[in-house]
């Protein structure tokens, strides 16, 4: 398969660069800074430099067509303010959406957070945070060429995968690492009847691949 992740140097999009290179898949990630390319080269992704922000549509499209797949896994950042969480977290997911309609990739995977929603309450940076990957979700549902799978990760730590988690529409508060939320995209990826979910990801008692298979009703 030939896979495009937005914000290919995060942390969860440079793992799942390195099980798709594993199994011989290929992995193209979209950066916005140059000197990040080795990162993505050293995980067997090959980077392309595209800024998700000033892109036309046009531009994205072009590094799109030809996809099995399309993974948004970008986002402004931790000490980003208000302003690029619209940008990044709302906008550039709108970007990448249109652009994959427009390449004809239908498969449209998306890194979300528990408790996105366009409604959330509050006046912090973490509450325009949730409002703006919410406003991105409901976006990306609307979209009647995708075959989308959205997924909400409980809190993302660092600590080695242990390949069990808990997967469902609703999951609970709870940690999940990084290297599980990858695991779980790969398998999404290779499970189509996936598409239409929302699901929530966090640490539990079943192996990534048949907590997968549950969700997709196989």
């Amino acid at each position: 398969m030939r896979i495009v992740i937005a914000g290919g140097h995060g942390q969860i999009a440079l793992r799942l660069g390195r099980l798709l290179a594993a199994r011989g898949d290929e992995a193209i990630g979209i950066i916005r800074k140059p000197e990040q390319s080795e990162d993505l080269r050293e995980a067997g992704t090959e980077p392309v430099v595209l800024d998700l922000e000033s892109a036309t549509t046009e531009e994205v499209a072009e590094v799109l067509r030809g996809a099995d797949a399309a993974v948004f896994a970008a986002g402004a950042g931790p000490n980003s303010g208000t302003e690029r969480k619209d940008t990044v977290d709302r906008g550039a997911a709108v970007l990448f959406a249109d652009a994959a309609e427009q390449a004809g990739v239908r498969r449209y995977l998306v890194v979300s957070s528990m408790g996105a929603d366009p409604d959330h309450p509050g006046h912090e940076v973490f509450d325009a945070y949730l409002r703006a990957k919410g406003e991105a979700d409901a976006y990306v549902r609307s979209r009647p060429n995708l075959d989308w799978t959205i997924l909400r990760p409980g809190m993302l730590v660092n600590d080695a995968g242990t390949g069990q988690v808990l997967l469902a529409s609703s999951t609970g508060r709870g940690p999940v690492p990084r290297d599980d939320v990858a695991a779980a995209l790969l398998e999404l990826l290779d499970t189509p009847a996936t598409a239409g979910l929302t699901l929530e990801l966090i640490s539990g008692q079943v192996p990534v691949t048949v907590a997968v298979k549950d969700v997709a009703g196989n």
